[in-house]
């Protein structure tokens, strides 16, 4: 693949039946739309592989997923474990007002009053809100709340401005 960035969005897990069907883990929303964003490289220890036209559906808690020519259990069994990457080209635009988090990852972080505090490392998910991780002199924990605490996002300028307590 090129050097496009590339988003990890979800796991090969197990097996399903005898026909080669697999458990597929994924980190979209909602977890089918992992098979909108093909074609997929796969990879694992080290190695990677693209794969196009996987299929699949929910079936309770699981997804699962038919590989093309993977069409027994003991050929499923060899992709337990692959990670399921596509390129950040492949996901639509996002909403006004709306961001991927891959897309604030590494953007500065300043304060309304002009004090930086790092770049973005990662955000996560605690049920409540979002929380985005800066890091900088220190590591700080920001929630994700717009208004409030993000005031403005400027991808171009590849700036955040957070009405945020340095010494917090």
């Amino acid at each position: 693949m090129n050097d496009e960035r590339r988003l990890l969005l979800g796991r090969i897990v197990g097996v399903f039946g005898i026909r080669g069907e697999l458990k597929i883990e994924s980190h979209t929303e909602p977890r089918t739309a992992i098979f909108d964003y093909q074609p997929w490289t796969l990879r694992a220890g080290g190695r990677e592989r693209e794969v196009s036209g996987v299929r699949g559906k929910a079936t309770g808690k699981n997804i699962v997923a038919t590989f093309p020519g993977i069409e027994d259990r003991d050929a499923a069994e060899t992709l337990i474990g692959q990670e399921i990457w596509v390129p950040r080209s492949a996901l639509p635009a996002a909403a006004p007002g709306e961001y991927y988090w891959v897309d604030l990852e590494g953007l500065e972080v300043v304060t309304v009053e002009g004090v930086a505090l790092g770049r973005i490392s990662h955000l996560f998910a605690t049920g409540a809100n979002d929380v985005v991780v800066v890091r900088g002199d220190r590591e700080r924990l920001l929630p994700y709340v717009m208004g409030d605490v993000i005031h403005s996002i400027d991808l171009d300028a590849g700036r955040m401005v957070v009405d945020w307590d340095p010494e917090f």
